[in-house]
């Protein structure tokens, strides 16, 4: 046989054994590879906002209207926790006041709204409100587990 016979069947048997080594690796790859892994949910802050902020004119108080948008994992309850200023502060470091207003039953693609009281504000200043964080809790049967209670708070 002639030199080039043999480079011919050399070449088909390195290729034959290179499909059996290395074809398993490829469709365990491949497989593997599937739907891409779920994306985390996004924080609740990114659900929330604050629609208004005035100063109640009988109790010189400020109050906060919060509107939180459902979120498409499925209905559930939002703890906001609404942030009061002075807007013509200049410290962030100062300490502010705030308050939490709870907002439940709040469906798939729908708005609702609460309003957080805050403190007595002074006479010559303008409020600012803001979202400094918020929760979002599921709605039992809704894939989680619904939180536990300790104890109740409200008197």
């Amino acid at each position: 046989m002639s030199a080039l016979k043999w480079q011919g069947w050399l070449v088909a048997l390195v290729a034959v054994a290179g499909l059996l080594v290395f074809a398993p690796l490829g469709l365990y790859v491949w497989a593997s590879g599937g739907a891409p892994p779920p994306e985390p949910p996004r924080p609740a802050v990114q659900d929330v906002r604050v629609t208004g902020c005035r100063v109640d004119p009988a109790s010189r108080r400020v109050t906060a209207a919060v509107e939180a948008r459902g979120r498409v994992e499925g209905a559930g309850a939002y703890l906001v926790t609404v942030e009061f200023r002075d807007s013509a502060e200049a410290d962030p470091a100062r300490r502010a006041a705030q308050a939490l207003v709870r907002i439940p039953g709040v469906a798939p693609g729908a708005a609702e709204y609460g309003e957080a009281v805050g403190p007595v504000w002074p006479v010559a200043t303008v409020p600012w409100c803001g979202v400094a964080g918020a929760e979002f809790t599921p709605a039992p049967g809704e894939g989680a587990p619904a939180p536990a209670r300790t104890g109740d708070v409200s008197r």
